[in-house]
């Protein structure tokens, strides 16, 4: 039994979540073209290095360049902005997030330690001239202040403006569901940045075979929820992409880079405190609920990815090529 939509079916239902894109699309000349973009998913509207939020990932196939994992890995916090852009960007975007953040935080990096920032990648260079690097430190800036609660834009958007799906234009897809418990209702959303498959592979339409030479693929995969949990468990919700991803029809190719990140609203980390010890409020693991958030992650990953092919439109990219719209 399928769980109910939040009431926008976006990873903006979870209080507080917010996504900025900043879209690129420029033809430059008959052969090169700017086909790009930046995504920025913020937690919530306070200050996120002095009010980290708990947070786990999981690489289900490390073909990827994804930064700031390790950290999370080992902390568990998460505390600035997820980025997502294409596979050439990492660099300035990672570059304009610390930018925004040193600007925002004056104490990082003088009286109080360094920031982790997290900006995960696919790889768009079937449509963008990705050898250009068009995308800069400032457009990073621009997707963070444009980011709002309302519903997400999706498709060719931001970090998806290049992306392709299935051999159909892919980006950005959204989802999100609602869990009943004891303590009120939860929610968990899904963002996605859709960058793998061929057409053959798909199990929710018939769409036969398509010679296209793209690389192999990749997709990045945020869960958001204000369930109250900890790393570890958001970690466990990580891994459960992968059976919504399977669902689609991947089967996590060689080359495929396709990475999680999970974060909770709920239990949020002080940065200054001079308190030795801390209390949290979890969910049991063996909690039913624990098992209608797996539910949820598994669905929401899976229509992301459809969204994803439903909202994106026909785009036309460098040497003259064309994705087209998917059929659904």
């Amino acid at each position: 039994m399928t769980l109910n939509k939040g009431k926008s079916n976006c990873i903006t239902d979870v209080n507080g979540v917010k996504v900025g894109h900043v879209t690129l699309y420029e033809e430059l000349d008959e052969t090169k073209t700017i086909c790009t973009g930046v995504t920025a998913i913020l937690p919530h509207d306070d200050n996120l290095f002095n009010k980290k939020v708990r947070a786990g990932s999981a690489i289900l196939n490390g073909y990827g360049k994804t930064t700031g994992l390790p950290q999370i890995e080992e902390i568990g916090l998460l505390e600035a902005p997820i980025m997502l852009t294409t596979t050439f960007s990492v660099g300035a975007v990672w570059q304009g997030t610390l930018e925004y953040m040193l600007q925002e935080t004056k104490e990082i990096g003088d009286t109080t330690s360094s920031i982790n920032i997290v900006v995960g990648e696919c790889n768009d260079s079937y449509l963008n001239s990705i050898r250009e690097q068009a995308i800069k430190p400032e457009h990073a800036i621009q997707a963070i202040e444009s980011a709002t609660e309302q519903p997400a834009e999706e498709g060719a958007v931001g970090a998806g403006t290049g992306m392709v799906c299935f051999g159909y234009k892919g980006g950005i897809g959204t989802a999100s569901r609602t869990i009943n418990s004891e303590k009120g209702v939860y929610t968990l959303g899904c963002l996605v940045v859709s960058n793998f498959g061929k057409r053959e592979e798909a199990l929710f339409a018939d769409w036969g075979k398509h010679k296209m030479e793209t690389p192999d693929g990749s997709i990045m995969m945020i869960i958001a929820t204000d369930a109250p949990l900890y790393d570890r468990q958001l970690k466990r919700l990580a891994k459960r992409c992968a059976a919504g991803l399977g669902r689609t029809g991947s089967h996590l190719d060689n080359g495929s880079g396709d990475i999680a990140i999970a974060f909770s609203t709920a239990n949020s980390y002080e940065h200054h405190t001079n308190s030795e010890d801390e209390s949290i409020v979890y969910l049991r693991d063996d909690h039913e609920v624990m098992n209608q958030l797996f539910q949820a992650t598994v669905e929401t990953t899976e229509e992301a990815v459809i969204r994803s092919l439903k909202m994106a439109e026909t785009t036309y990219g460098r040497k003259g090529r064309k994705v087209e719209k998917a059929p659904l």
